[in-house]
C-alpha cells in the first residue's frame, strides 16, 4: 500500500496541472446567420476585449488546421491562433498558443431557440500557468459573448434604420 502511494504522490510531483473551464451564455434576437458571420470574420476583432487585429486576409473562411496571428491590446507581441474545429453555422473551437506552461481553447457555439439565438462562449486553460493568466484575463472574457452579441445586433439595427429612410425622389422638394 505504502508503496503505490510513493508512486502515486511521485507522479504528482513530476506533473502539475491545473485546468479551468468557463462558459458564458447570451441570448439575441439577431439570426444564427448574423451571429455566425461575425464569429468566422476572422479580420474583425473590434468587438474582443483583448484581440486588436489579426493577420487573416479579408475574406478567409475558417477551416480546421489554419494558423494565423493575432495582437493583443496589451502587448505589441503576436499570439498564434490555431483554428481545430469548424461546423458551419454552429460551432468553431480554437486553441490560442500564446506562451509555454498555458494551453487556451476557446470555442464558439450559436443555436437557434424558441426564445431567439443562443451564443456561448467556452474558455478552457490548462497549465501550470492558469491560474495566473486567468486572474487577468477573467474581467475580459466575462465581456466577450456580450459584446459579440452587440455588435452583431448594433449592426441590425442599421440595417433596418438604414432601409427604413424615406428616399426623396425627383420631384420631392421638401
Amino acid at each position: 500500500m505504502r508503496a503505490w502511494l510513493s508512486k502515486f504522490v511521485q507522479r504528482k510531483h513530476r506533473r502539475f496541472c491545473v485546468s479551468l473551464v468557463r462558459t458564458y451564455r447570451e441570448i439575441s434576437y439577431a439570426s444564427v446567420d448574423d451571429l455566425w458571420q461575425k464569429v468566422v470574420d476572422l479580420t474583425d476583432v473590434s468587438w474582443h476585449p483583448l484581440l486588436k487585429s489579426t493577420n487573416v486576409p479579408y475574406g478567409l473562411v475558417p477551416k480546421p488546421g489554419l494558423i494565423y496571428q493575432a495582437v493583443t491590446r496589451f502587448s505589441p507581441i503576436p499570439i498564434r491562433i490555431f483554428v481545430e474545429r469548424v461546423n458551419p453555422r454552429e460551432l468553431l473551437s480554437i486553441r490560442v498558443m500564446a506562451i509555454p506552461g498555458v494551453e487556451e481553447r476557446i470555442t464558439y457555439q450559436v443555436e437557434s431557440t424558441v426564445c431567439g439565438t443562443y451564443l456561448s462562449y467556452s474558455v478552457t486553460l490548462r497549465g501550470w500557468l492558469s491560474p495566473l493568466i486567468w486572474s487577468f484575463s477573467r474581467p475580459y472574457a466575462d465581456r466577450v459573448a456580450r459584446s459579440l452579441v452587440e455588435a452583431v445586433e448594433k449592426a441590425a439595427l442599421q440595417a433596418v434604420s438604414a432601409q427604413k429612410k424615406p428616399m426623396k425622389g425627383i420631384g420631392d422638394w421638401g
